[in-house]
């Protein structure tokens, strides 16, 4: 186990519904099925479930499903949100805060526990968590660099730029940015060239391109390929630090 390998990594992305949680479960499966005990956490989780009185998070669960993992999901997820808004919005709604200190206790429990954690993050860096806290300032809090997720789609160059700018606005590191092709996007010219264009605009690396995967739900928990999405990504883990097993 080379002695570089980070402590672990943020996943965020450009906006919600962009794949962040595939990409977590399927960079945390790769991690542990080379030998690296992953550990996973997404600290916030608005929308849930509620079935017979419990809250479930579908993000929190497939991460957990995608590394067998046996952690308490009040680890993994220690804010469970029924609607479906921002965390500000969402814990103002129930009459609470959200307190990131609780997270960091999480999270440092977690990475004492697991040789390297991969942390999924809610919507884009801006997302507000509290009235004067957002996602970014969590990552930092937590001293993980970011990786981004993106789709292809038209608009994926702004998105992209302005969340890789306030990133590095604010001290935060980012390793590189992986792009989705999500299903059903469009394959004209802006997802064809949006990849290529972006590493001409921008120096962050490209750690890889996922094609639409079928099979997953992550609402319904349902792994599909998830596993063998590191595939995708196998040239890029150079630039964060990682050797994995031939």
């Amino acid at each position: 186990m080379p002695a570089q390998t980070p402590q672990g990594f943020f996943i965020t992305g450009t906006d919600t519904g962009v794949g962040k949680t595939v990409v977590a479960a399927g960079l945390a499966a790769l991690f542990k099925k080379n030998g690296l005990d992953a550990g996973v956490m997404k600290p916030i989780q608005t929308g849930c479930i509620i079935r017979r009185g419990s809250r479930i998070a579908p993000d929190a669960r497939f991460l957990a499903r995608a590394v067998k993992a046996d952690d308490p999901m009040d680890l993994i997820c220690p804010y469970r949100f029924k609607i479906p808004a921002a965390p500000m919005v969402a814990a103002e709604y129930e009459g609470t805060t959200i307190d990131l200190d609780r997270i960091e206790n999480a999270y440092r429990t977690l990475a004492s526990r697991h040789r390297i954690m991969v942390v999924e993050g809610i919507g884009g860096l801006l997302t507000p968590i509290t009235p004067t806290e957002t996602v970014v300032d969590l990552a930092r809090r937590l001293r993980l660099p970011l990786i981004i997720v993106a789709h292809t789609r038209l608009g994926m160059l702004n998105h992209a730029l302005l969340t890789v700018r306030h990133a590095q606005q604010t001290g935060a590191s980012v390793l590189g940015i992986i792009f989705n092709r999500l299903g059903g996007a469009s394959r004209g010219i802006a997802e064809k060239t949006n990849p290529e264009v972006f590493s001409r605009l921008c120096s962050v690396p490209i750690l890889g391109t996922i094609p639409h995967l079928s099979g997953i739900n992550v609402e319904a928990g349902r792994l599909g390929r998830v596993r063998g999405l590191g595939h995708y990504l196998n040239e890029g883990l150079h630039h964060l630090g990682i050797k994995l097993n031939p």
